[in-house]
């Protein structure tokens, strides 16, 4: 977005609002998009009112000092759990997370895990320090979703490992050092500060993240910087920078600011199930990577970038046409198993003891999340040559709150903690508010808001 909007005369409105999505109302208090960072007072999970820093929550630092001077990697080392322990959270994270992000390959990471643990002490204290982070940020994120120990003992467990990875990125000079492992472990740990409160850290720390990202080329075709690696290499890069896009593009719509990962030149097409990635025994993962990584590249172009500039998404009825026409493909692409459930099906899939039909409900949900707020945006456009879909804004956003109410049900604890889908969630319940508002003001509004099924599913959606 290089073109500036028009200069607004004085006698003009200081600003408006050109999506519906944007227009809220909570308790009396008007919400717009100029202060839509208020709109992160979402209260789900964890939210404090009271905060006031730059996005309304998480005022303290969020990574607790434990550490001395010249304590080095051993004092790191020497706070790991057991590894029994260990253990079993990092099988959480792979349960839980990695099916949401499935960027570390898993075989890989369970043969070095295993070797590290064998090491004596002394060549433990000689580790990678950036492998060690990734190790202390799995198990952050897998205590996150530990349902065993009460909210306020998983949280400072949570964070106490969450500060050891941290403390283990600086050791490896994580802000001149950049490895595969060290980005891997920086997407991670955004998501954890995320999740504990400190959406303001995690945005922060995932600007730093963009950085070393670019400068490891993770940006760039591997067979162009780098010709000579492995296939299996160039596809890990290929898994990395798209969590990293994603995880930008999806965080840039949430808070309309500007994306950053938008100079690139690494094909979705280029990424293959070789045999050897986490794809061949975890068989959707490669779709739901294809899926996600086609559906941030068309939202970052089409939706970050004006939201971040307060210009409409579509400026005329027939570029809104053809935008939901290019979302509408991208969905056709998706595998039937992400597109053809309902709530009971997908919630009697999630019961079962299978853990690879979990991992597909979760991926299922989460892509149908992100896909239907993102068309919800796009219907809640407005613009002088382009109103409102009022239908297609709210059938997208019940369809897209759907997502949040089965995965509730289907893995309540889980939809606590997850503050993406949370937050969505709550942006979806503002904008479903706004358009039955407005269309209550209309004449017979209120009798059409009481017959109208569309109008009565709706003000469901909210209730519940």
């Amino acid at each position: 977005m290089t073109k500036p909007p028009k200069k607004r005369g004085l006698d003009r409105p200081a600003f408006n609002v050109p999506n519906v999505a944007d227009r809220g109302a909570i308790d009396g208090r008007s919400f717009t998009s100029r202060g839509l960072s208020t709109c992160l007072l979402s209260n789900v999970p964890y939210s404090q009112p009271g905060a006031s820093n730059v996005f309304g929550i998480g005022s303290e630092h969020p990574f607790a000092n434990y550490w001395t001077f010249e304590g080095g990697l051993s004092e790191v080392i020497s706070v790991l759990p057991e590894k029994i322990q260990a253990d079993i959270l990092i099988s959480h994270y792979f349960e839980v997370v990695d099916p949401v992000y499935p960027m570390i390959h898993r075989q890989t990471f369970y043969a070095d895990y295993e070797h590290f643990w064998s090491l004596p002490p002394e060549e433990k204290n000689r580790a990678d320090p950036d492998f060690v982070g990734l190790i202390f940020t799995m198990l952050a994120l897998g205590t996150q979703f530990v349902t065993s120990t009460s909210p306020q003992q998983g949280k400072q467990t949570a964070e106490f490992y969450a500060s050891a990875s941290n403390q283990a990125l600086r050791i490896f000079s994580y802000l001149s050092t950049a490895s595969i492992r060290s980005i891997q472990a920086m997407v991670l740990i955004t998501y954890f500060l995320i999740n504990d409160n400190h959406a303001s850290d995690g945005w922060a720390f995932s600007g730093i993240l963009i950085r070393q990202a670019h400068a490891m080329g993770l940006h760039r075709d591997p067979n162009i910087v780098t010709p000579d690696a492995s296939p299996f290499e160039k596809q890990q890069r290929r898994k990395l920078w798209q969590a990293v896009l994603l995880q930008d593009t999806f965080l840039t719509v949430l808070l309309s600011l500007p994306p950053s990962a938008t100079h690139t030149d690494v094909s979705v097409e280029d990424l293959q199930d070789d045999g050897s990635a986490i794809a061949a025994s975890d068989p959707t993962d490669l779709a739901y990577i294809r899926g996600s990584w086609t559906l941030a590249n068309l939202v970052q172009e089409t939706i970050c970038s004006p939201r971040s500039l307060d210009l409409p998404i579509c400026t005329t009825a027939r570029h809104k046409s053809r935008l939901v026409a290019d979302f509408r493909a991208v969905y056709r692409s998706f595998p039937d198993v992400f597109r053809s459930w309902d709530a009971n099906s997908l919630t009697a899939l999630a019961r079962s003891a299978d853990g690879s039909s979990k991992r597909v409900v979760r991926q299922a949900l989460f892509l149908s999340s992100n896909y239907y707020h993102n068309l919800m945006l796009v219907h809640a456009s407005e613009s002088p040559e382009a109103p409102v879909n009022v239908r297609g804004a709210l059938d997208a956003a019940h369809d897209a709150i759907t997502s949040f109410f089965v995965l509730f049900k289907a893995f309540e604890h889980e939809a606590r903690v997850w503050w993406v889908f949370n937050h969505r969630a709550f942006l979806e319940a503002l904008c479903i508010g706004s358009i039955l508002r407005e269309a209550a003001k209309e004449s017979g509004g209120e009798a059409l808001l009481a017959k109208d099924p569309l109008f009565v599913r709706a003000r469901a959606d909210i209730s519940e």
